[in-house]
């Protein structure tokens, strides 16, 4: 027999008792004011339940409690004279006037939250077209990629990742714009469009990075220096990984190493001569010289960016990347990425202090494509269609 999930039992249960605190307190209310002595006026007491509702309820759930409460008060003031007393009169009007607040109030804030819904919406779709995730099939890459924003309520910030397919392999894109905010995201954003535009028509990685850091130099209207655009910087990997073949080609430009897992081996990968920051070209003379290494078919290839191993424990120690990521080698890239995770988090105590973003990429054995599928094509957004 199928079993009902145990939480939206314990969610509707909840909900019920909530919906029936008020009415008990009306109905207490009541009765104790009844055995009383008639000296004893408890009658104030039941402006608490449209109270209590308005913490929780909606308006109308609010207005019905709110006129229960007011009809209580008046059955309760025929018990101390009847409502030609002016101290009755005035606990009835007060508890009007009362209600008619709370149920303004809840309708006020219901408006809000429907508006925050949808802003959260139209934000998260704008999040996902910025930072599309990573296909899990690449040619004969697998691929996984994650995220994680320092802010609670962001899905994307500074840091950025991007694939494109070409006629000869696949190029990946992992980099950290300097700065947060707005302002990163939308040089973060920037920078994978002309990226996802342009991989595929450079044929030579250090055109293609030279591409990249002019698409985000700054460059004021006025031909003036603009202290504020020239404090702006990304720092970012760029690799080429052919389809045929193991010698991959990377650009490093200010960014922390890519790290390379072989069986139990983590090799930390590193350029002959690590470039500027995309953005700050000019300060390296605008050549960016690519180095290479052997991606073997079984290899596991991890990019990251600095808010991994720059986040902090209670001791203020920094996370081991190279130490803990040994414990997952031969797993999948994408339990690898969810150990990271959760490793990460626990060693964080649950929130990071910068966004960390993390793409894990694995090298299968070469094999044909499927009939009538060019890998020719460019599958920037969809490579895993080849």
């Amino acid at each position: 027999m199928r079993q009902r999930p145990a939480g939206p039992v314990r969610s509707r249960q909840r909900s019920r008792a909530l919906a029936a605190l008020p009415l008990v307190l009306i109905a207490a209310v009541v009765v104790v004011d009844l055995l009383t002595p008639p000296q004893i006026f408890l009658t104030p007491l039941l402006v608490g339940a449209p109270a209590v509702a308005v913490s929780y309820a909606g308006p109308r759930f609010t207005a019905a409690i709110g006129a229960l409460a007011v009809a209580a008060q008046v059955v309760l003031s025929f018990a101390h004279g009847g409502l030609g007393v002016a101290n009755n009169e005035a606990q009835v009007g007060s508890l009007v006037l009362v209600s008619a607040c709370l149920v303004l109030y809840s309708s006020i804030r219901e408006r809000h939250a429907r508006e925050m819904v949808q802003v959260r919406s139209v934000s998260e779709a704008a999040q996902q077209v910025v930072l599309r995730p990573l296909p899990k099939r690449s040619g004969p890459l697998l691929l996984s990629s994650l995220y994680l924003a320092a802010e609670a309520e962001a899905r994307i910030g500074g840091d950025l990742y991007a694939a494109a397919r070409t006629a000869a392999g696949t190029r990946l894109l992992v980099g950290d714009v300097r700065g947060k905010g707005l302002d990163a995201i939308s040089d973060a954003a920037l920078l994978m469009g002309a990226f996802r535009a342009a991989a595929h028509r450079h044929t030579d990685l250090p055109q293609l990075a030279h591409y990249l850091d002019r698409c985000i130099s700054p460059e004021p209207a006025d031909g003036g220096p603009d202290p504020d655009l020239e404090e702006g910087f990304t720092t970012a990997v760029v690799l080429d990984i052919p389809d045929n073949g193991t010698q991959t080609w990377m650009i490093d430009c200010g960014h922390p190493p890519p790290l390379l897992l072989r069986g139990p081996e983590v090799i930390t990968l590193s350029t002959p001569q690590p470039a500027p920051p995309l953005g700050l070209g000019e300060l390296g003379g605008g050549s960016y010289l690519p180095g290479s290494f052997d991606f073997l078919p079984g290899d596991m290839l991890l990019l990251y960016t600095d808010g991994v191993i720059e986040a902090r424990n209670t001791s203020g120690d920094f996370y081991p990347l190279t130490e803990r990521i040994t414990a997952w080698a031969g797993r999948p890239p994408h339990a690898l990425l969810e150990s990271l995770h959760r490793d990460l988090l626990a060693h964080a105590g649950g929130h990071l202090g910068d966004d960390a973003a993390m793409v894990a990429v694995q090298r299968l054995p070469q094999a044909a494509p499927p009939r009538g599928c060019d890998p020719a094509v460019d599958r920037a957004v969809r490579p895993d269609e080849c």
